[in-house]
């Protein structure tokens, strides 16, 4: 079941639906397997590139979440871009 996020989960982040999509296991060489069902859903493909966005809490690390390179590049240029735009008006 989704519960709406607030300022006392780890994330935070607003609006957001918190839950858990699947559970997975690292193994001895650190790697992990991303289900199929999450893939799918997120349209992940091979050779994809993931960033992965880390949220902290008293100084460790308690969220990880993964966004498509491309489109945290979209997010940072959507964000960045009107502000270096004005600052190059100058």
């Amino acid at each position: 079941m989704a519960d709406e996020c607030d300022e006392k989960t780890c994330c935070g982040i607003r609006g957001s639906q918190c839950k858990v999509g699947s559970i997975t296991s690292i193994d001895e060489r650190g790697l992990m397997v991303l289900p199929k069902e999450i893939r799918d859903r997120m349209k992940i493909r091979a050779g994809d590139k993931l960033a992965i966005v880390c949220f902290e809490k008293d100084e460790n690390i308690c969220c990880l979440s993964l966004i498509k390179a491309e489109e945290l590049d979209r997010m940072v240029k959507s964000m960045l871009g009107p502000v270096m735009d004005d600052a190059l008006k100058k």
